[in-house]
């Protein structure tokens, strides 16, 4: 059994490396295609040896059975991802070829509909996947966030840095950590953010209607994340008084009987 669970291991982790060369192949097409100049390539690269890092590391820690479709097409996801981010940093040296950009992400986008269903129709779906396919679109929305802010303006970036920095304060406030009822607005808003900044970053638009586009993103976005948050902190008030209740009853009774006093102190002792 034990070589068996290490042979298993050590396809899982195959998975992943033959996911770090793809990202690599897909570069050196990027490279060959446009001439991509050193920041594209440091960054690509960058990109490619984190989420190999990252992910084998969460794998080797959940220990799953084996790395399931669902979490291959995240992975090819995460692959084109990586190109997009080449490309943005390679636009900061060089005029970025736009069609190629927007055909990548344009894919990365319609595939973040593809790999929830895959886990669900074939009995795969895990919170390890769940969680890949999360920082798959935040790392996305931020890279494009950054693309469009060299056109609109920094404040673009809110867009993107909006879920890091509630990962951030949730560090401060633990609360922000409880888990939240399903929302169909949420996963609407979610997935406005990638195509409004795709439609901006296209720049087909006249440039105050790509402004609005924009806005509408990150106005809709912060609706979202402050109902969110108000839920969480009503949750988290009133949750709270409702496990104090039992001492403060039983400090009201010590006046009583000896028997009820008893009864009051051996309910104290199960609660605790």
């Amino acid at each position: 059994m034990a070589l068996n669970n290490t042979y298993e291991a050590r396809l899982v982790q195959q998975e992943t490396a033959v996911g770090a060369g793809v990202q690599i192949l897909l570069l050196a097409l990027l490279g060959t295609a446009i001439g991509m100049g050193p920041a594209g390539w440091l960054t690509g690269l960058a990109f490619a040896m984190a989420t190999w890092a990252v992910l084998s590391r969460a794998l080797h820690r959940t220990r799953p059975r084996s790395f399931g479709p669902a979490n291959r097409v995240t992975l090819g996801r995460a692959i084109l991802v990586g190109g997009v981010t080449a490309l943005v940093a390679d636009s900061f040296e060089s005029s970025p070829p736009v069609t190629l950009l927007v055909g990548l992400t344009a894919v990365a986008l319609i595939l973040d509909g593809v790999d929830g269903k895959v886990a669900r129709r074939t009995g795969t779906s895990t919170a390890l996947g769940a969680r890949f396919d999360m920082e798959v679109d935040a790392f996305l929305i931020l890279v494009l966030s950054v693309y469009v802010s060299t056109q609109l303006g920094p404040w673009v970036l809110l867009i993107g840095g909006m879920r890091y920095a509630f990962v951030a304060a949730a560090k401060a406030a633990p609360w922000l950590n409880a888990p939240l009822p399903h929302s169909m607005a949420r996963k609407t808003v979610a997935a406005m953010q990638g195509i409004c900044l795709l439609l901006a970053g296209a720049d087909l638009l006249p440039h105050l209607a790509n402004l609005g586009v924009v806005l509408l993103a990150l106005g809709s976005l912060v609706w979202s994340f402050g109902r969110d948050v108000l839920w969480l902190w009503h949750n988290a008030r009133t949750t709270v008084p409702m496990l104090e209740v039992p001492t403060v009853a039983a400090s009201m009774e010590t006046s009583e009987t000896s028997v009820e006093v008893e009864g009051i102190e051996m309910l104290e002792l199960a609660l605790r």
